[in-house]
Parts: C-alpha cells; structure tokens; sequence
C-alpha cells in the first residue's frame, strides 16, 4: 500500500508541474486575446484544461499522501471522467471528419479536399456565415497565404508551377 501511494503521490506531483505552464500558457493567450480571433477562441480551453490539471493533481497528491480515501476516491472519479471525455472528443473528430480525404486533380501534384466529404455537422459549421468570417480573420492573421508564395530572383512563381509543387492538407 505505501509503494502505490508514493507512486500515485510522484505522478501528481509532476502532473501538477505540467500544469503550471498549462495555465500559464492559458492566461498569457489572455493577455494577446485582443489581437485576434483565434487566440480568443483558445483562451479559455487552456486555462480550463490548466486549471482542472491543477486541482485532479493536487487531489490525488493529497490524498496519496495523507492516505485521505475521499480524496483519492474523488481523484479517481475525475480521471474517469476525463478519459471519458477524451474517448468522446476522440469519437466525435473521428465521425466529423473520417469520411474527408483528398481526391487526385489532373495536371496538379497536391489533393483536392471538398467541404461536401466531410460530416454535414462539420461543413454547416465551416459554410455558415458566423464561423467562417472567425475561420478566414485566423487564416489571414497567420499570413499562411504569403508563406506559400515563392519568389525566384523576385519574380512570383507562375500558376503552373504552383499547381506542380506537392503542397500539405493545410496548404
């Protein structure tokens, strides 16, 4: 028994070390959340995620430590729920997104990936008309269109030449 609760105390403790850059991470998104949309949008997901770190750790080194079974009974609950959650997350992005791949184009080296292949859930999210303007102010803000673009002696790529590079999904 005095093994298992030092090795349930050692694995909280450093859980919860992860967590302090966590929710650090979160709260420094905070302070930048002004700049743009995206950074908004994952704000409060990190410090959510830092934060519950934070505590299911901290209850499951207390309870390891002072052989407190409430504690550790609520600890275990927590990383069950938590799994479950991430088993759940795991199902849905498979279900949203699994039925989407890219299909060859004649004359270009890259896929071609359409909206219509992917979940209906998913495309009614990306067509409609609030999520899209959120989508296309972080693909702006990122500046993606400009890293693509090559130049040779300051001269811009032609099309045919673009279409012939093996570009990735996200390109």
């Amino acid at each position: 028994m005095r093994t298992s609760n030092h090795l349930i105390g050692v694995i909280n403790f450093v859980t919860f070390l992860v967590s302090i850059p966590v929710l650090g991470g979160g709260i420094w998104l905070s302070t930048r959340a002004n700049a743009t949309d995206c950074l908004r949008f994952l704000q409060w997901p990190v410090i959510a995620i830092g934060v519950s770190l934070m505590i299911v750790s901290l209850a499951g080194f207390a309870g390891a430590c002072y052989r407190n079974n409430f504690l550790l009974y609520a600890y275990l609950w927590a990383v069950f729920l938590i799994i479950v959650a991430l088993v759940g997350f795991v199902v849905f992005a498979y279900a949203a997104t699994g039925s989407g791949s890219g299909r060859p184009v004649m004359n270009r080296a890259y896929l071609d990936y359409s909206l219509e292949d992917y979940s209906g859930w998913l495309a009614d999210r990306v067509a409609g008309e609030g999520y899209w303007s959120k989508i296309s102010a972080c693909i702006r803000d990122s500046r993606v269109c400009r890293k693509i673009g090559r130049s040779y002696y300051g001269v811009p790529e032609s099309a045919e030449t673009f279409y012939l590079r093996r570009l990735t999904p996200i390109e």
